[in-house]
């Protein structure tokens, strides 16, 4: 099966793309298991505190971060497309069963106040991962919000961070 692929718009997207040293597979158990996301999905010294995913289409995708200082941010959204150690969908502009998000509310920080959908895709590259997730949104504003916010670094650390804990499963 050919993975269907997505157009990238550089002036509304962000992009991770890199090859890492784990099999495709572990990657994937990483990213599906709520227990292993909280492991390493927020960059230290963040955490992430609670993770709810319901891995099929329509699914929720449930992830709370918490700041050194004890300040809790949730995001909720659903995953829109799972083919098991290839690709994950998802995005924060949908509530789980495709209800929608609503506009985000006027206290809402950071990532919760914007929409994006995040295509997460893994391909075998010799004993590792062409690891690739490539983040839309829908205006400009929100993409260079997201990165001014730090998401290469941010989610650069943290795949560096995931690569760590899964090669304690070794």
């Amino acid at each position: 099966m050919t993975l269907r692929t997505y157009k990238v718009d550089p002036k509304l997207d962000l992009v991770l793309d890199r090859v890492i040293d784990v099999p495709k597979e572990l990657v994937w158990k990483a990213w599906t298991n709520p227990e292993y996301l909280k492991k390493w999905f927020s960059p230290k010294p963040w955490q992430t505190t609670d993770c709810r995913i319901d891995l099929r289409a329509g699914g929720e995708f449930y992830t709370e971060m918490q700041s050194p200082e004890g300040q809790k941010f949730p995001g909720s959204g659903c995953i829109l497309e799972v083919i098991p150690n290839e690709r994950l969908v998802w995005t924060s502009a949908l509530l789980p069963d495709y209800r929608p998000q609503g506009p985000a509310p006027e206290n809402a920080k950071e990532c919760s106040a914007m929409a994006f959908t995040c295509v997460l895709t893994l391909v075998t590259k010799g004993k590792g991962t062409h690891y690739t997730a490539h983040v839309m949104h829908g205006n400009v504003e929100q993409t260079k919000a997201h990165e001014k916010m730090g998401f290469h670094e941010g989610w650069g650390t943290c795949l560096d961070q995931l690569v760590a804990y899964v090669k304690t499963w070794k």
